[in-house]
């Protein structure tokens, strides 16, 4: 089998980001972005994911974490699709129902080629360490996109929001 992992970067005027995937991993992480609730969801994503997962991004975080989370994003994205390549060797479709104590999400993904969000997580802004909840969702989007994966992920049920991001 190949080696199923990536290097990217991206510099812009806004955001510097540089990461490494690898989909065959075991769930080893290293990260820096300078929000510790971004890099928590991040660790859980490589983490149970079983895929391992290093970066450093920085940016422009005096005007807010937007343009961080969405190149994160993107540039995730890209290294997922890279690392997946034609996809041999993986299953196309598969889904999980995943429980945090109170909370439980169910996640669906496609690799088809063809990004696209279908995103119902009914967040609210509490528990998230200063992260808004909409830069969440506007993550899982500009992930999908760029990987070339269809993401269809429901909260079910949860009343903490730290639980439901997981």
């Amino acid at each position: 089998m190949p080696n199923r992992s990536s290097e990217q970067k991206r510099e812009t005027t806004e955001t510097n980001i540089s990461l490494r995937l690898d989909v065959d991993g075991t769930g080893v992480y290293e990260l820096d972005s300078g929000n510790a609730m971004f890099d928590h969801l991040l660790a859980q994503l490589s983490r149970h994911g079983m895929m391992d997962l290093s970066g450093k991004a920085t940016g422009d975080t005096d005007v807010g974490w937007h343009h961080l989370v969405e190149d994160v994003g993107l540039v995730l994205g890209r290294a997922m699709r890279e690392a997946v390549g034609d996809g041999a060797g993986i299953v196309r479709m598969a889904h999980a129902y995943a429980p945090l104590d109170e909370a439980l999400a169910r996640t669906v993904v496609d690799f088809s080629g063809r990004g696209y969000a279908v995103l119902e997580l009914r967040l609210g802004d509490s528990d998230l360490g200063g992260l808004p909840a909409d830069l969440i969702r506007h993550f899982l989007e500009s992930f999908a996109r760029e990987g070339g994966f269809n993401l269809n992920v429901l909260v079910l049920s949860g009343a903490n929001n730290h639980h439901k991001a997981e």
